[in-house]
């Protein structure tokens, strides 16, 4: 991606999740070529990118658009999730590698130093560490066909926005979720580790339908 293109993706990217650009907008490639003073190369590959990221869908005979999910794919997203991760949590608690175990506590620390601060660039961080600290838990699980199902629901768009939305007091009982999840992992116990990623799934499905509730154009 040229350096052009990296500056228009990180400036769309912003302006959809921080909803300057709502969901379902049309994004004409002259109006951006316009509103971010570069040609319409760039805007392409911008789009493109985003489009890989499930931010941006192209539609026919209607170009690009911002995603958006309406209230019954967010249940069902996140129903989905509860099930299959709280499963491989509790596989992971049972074959889950020592070794992997510091790394996910490092993993919490840093996102507890960013949620102290809750800049957007934070929160971004945030989602990114999460991906990772929830993708070395579905790892430890050593499970392939579930680590296939779960690349198909996982929405990750959607947990970027949850992160988005998250009150201080929301954002403090997520971390501490992952504390407790990794504590049950370290102590390789198996209900535990369910039930804590059954409640962190499903409390980050509450913040998302909390808001759309309140704002439906989210």
């Amino acid at each position: 991606m040229t350096n052009a293109g990296q500056d228009a993706y990180e400036a769309l990217r912003s302006a959809i999740l921080n909803g300057s650009i709502r969901p379902g907008e049309r994004l004409g490639e002259v109006e951006l070529s316009s509103q971010f003073g570069v040609s319409r190369t760039p805007i392409r590959e911008a789009l493109r990118r985003l489009t890989a990221e499930g931010l941006v869908v192209f539609q026919p005979n209607r170009g690009a658009r911002v995603a958006e999910w309406s209230l019954s794919d967010l249940e069902d997203t996140y129903e989905i999730r509860a099930r299959l991760e709280s499963y491989g949590a509790a596989l992971a608690a049972q074959r889950i590698d020592a070794d992997c175990l510091p790394r996910l506590s490092l993993l919490c620390d840093e996102m507890d130093q960013r949620a102290q601060r809750m800049t957007p660039q934070d929160l971004d961080d945030i989602a990114d560490l999460n991906a990772e600290l929830h993708g070395l838990v579905i790892g430890a699980a050593d499970s392939p066909r579930l680590t296939s199902l779960l690349s198909a629901v996982v929405e990750v768009p959607l947990v970027v926005r949850a992160f988005r939305l998250y009150t201080p007091e929301a954002l403090a009982r997520s971390m501490a979720h992952h504390r407790d999840l990794v504590a049950a992992l370290r102590a390789r116990d198996a209900e535990w580790a369910s039930s804590t990623m059954r409640a962190h799934v499903l409390a980050a499905r509450r913040v998302l339908l909390d808001a759309m509730s309140d704002n439906p154009d989210l």
